[in-house]
């Protein structure tokens, strides 16, 4: 049995960051060493000193998705608001999704609600969806009357920040919630970890002989479910899509072959990795969901070093980290992060497991 008391610790609410840093670069990076246990911090750009000629950067290119609507029953405007998270396409034409919807019990097959502008206010040209049904898992099955996605998350989608930023979104979000490198739409919430990368960082990075590509895994709201359960192998771990090139297959396995070292951006870049490896690190190309729940003592095979934001207590997240390094110095690390008053979560500051 795995206690997921084990993976508890105390965070001051403040430590929580609410916004980015001015400068996307301007975070701190606590370097720990995966042996050791020792530790420094740094500024993020710091970085470039710690990858050489051959190694390969991998991250995740997903896009963060407008996802997050409002909108009143039809026929009731003075009406409880519904809240609506898109979370996956039904159709190739993106006009039927699966979504979470609040509150939840309003919602009936057939219930048809139009969705608000920025502003609040019902919308003039009748842009609305309709209940199809609910889904086992608590979510549910909507169709809107355009198919034009794009233009609905345009007009009427908020970028769907987590549960811990205790804000609405901001005009900023929309630039500072995606990775510079985000390129395909799907995702819930970002690969925070890229969230530090400008394009200058990865310019000097490429310039050191440093080899980049990306995986695709579009983070689900998943992502935010705590472990529940006291044995955390009894956790039902969500599921989400994910997509590996054969040409981010073969860089990794080349790099390994010439005794190189992968650095995985995110834990996300980890899962998807980690679902296409053989026992002996080989990774091969392939596209379908993954449910793989990492946590120890299960030994990471695919990837030499991870950059990772800091994450929740008892988490799944933070499991995985503790596969990379020991537990215990993972969490004497967070101790010394909270001392150092390092800024917690998406928004926060970074660890570069070495």
């Amino acid at each position: 049995m795995l206690s997921t008391s084990l993976f508890d610790y105390t965070l001051p609410e403040e430590l929580i960051a609410q916004y980015p840093t001015e400068r996307r670069d301007g975070s701190r990076m606590m370097v720990l060493d995966r042996r050791s246990g020792a530790f420094k911090i740094l500024p993020f750009p710091a970085i470039r000193d710690y990858l050489e000629a051959g190694d390969a950067l991998i991250y995740n290119d997903t896009r963060v998705l407008r996802g997050r609507m409002y909108a009143r029953r039809d026929g009731d405007p003075a009406g409880a608001k519904f809240e609506l998270l898109l979370v996956e396409a039904l159709d190739p034409e993106r006009r039927r999704w699966n979504v979470l919807l609040r509150p939840g019990r309003r919602a009936r097959c057939g219930t048809r609600a139009v969705l608000l502008d920025h502003s609040g206010e019902l919308n003039a040209d009748g842009d609305s969806f309709t209940v199809e049904g609910r889904n086992s898992d608590g979510s549910f099955r909507v169709e809107f009357s355009s198919a034009d996605s794009d233009r609905l998350q345009m007009r009427y989608g908020h970028i769907p920040l987590p549960p811990y930023i205790s804000r609405g979104d901001e005009t900023a979000d929309s630039e500072r919630y995606q990775t510079v490198y985000a390129e395909k739409a799907g995702a819930v919430a970002a690969p925070t970890a890229g969230l530090h990368f400008t394009p200058e960082i990865l310019a000097d990075i490429a310039a050191k002989g440093v080899r980049e590509a990306a995986v695709t895994l579009h983070v689900g709201p998943g992502t935010f479910k705590p472990v529940s359960v006291e044995n955390a192998e009894e956790h039902q771990m969500h599921s989400e899509e994910y997509f590996l090139t054969p040409a981010t297959a073969e860089l990794v396995n080349a790099t390994h072959r010439a005794g190189k070292r992968v650095l995985a951006v995110g834990t996300t870049t980890v899962r998807v990795l980690e679902s296409c490896a053989a026992e002996d690190g080989t990774v091969v190309p392939g596209h379908g969901k993954t449910e793989i729940f990492l946590y120890p003592p299960r030994k990471i095979r695919a990837v030499d070093m991870l950059l990772t934001n800091f994450h929740l207590p008892k988490s799944t997240l933070l499991m995985l980290v503790s596969c990379f390094c020991d537990r215990e110095k993972v969490l004497a690390a967070y101790a010394a992060a909270i001392e150092a008053k390092m800024r917690f979560y998406s928004y926060g500051d970074c660890m570069l497991l070495i």
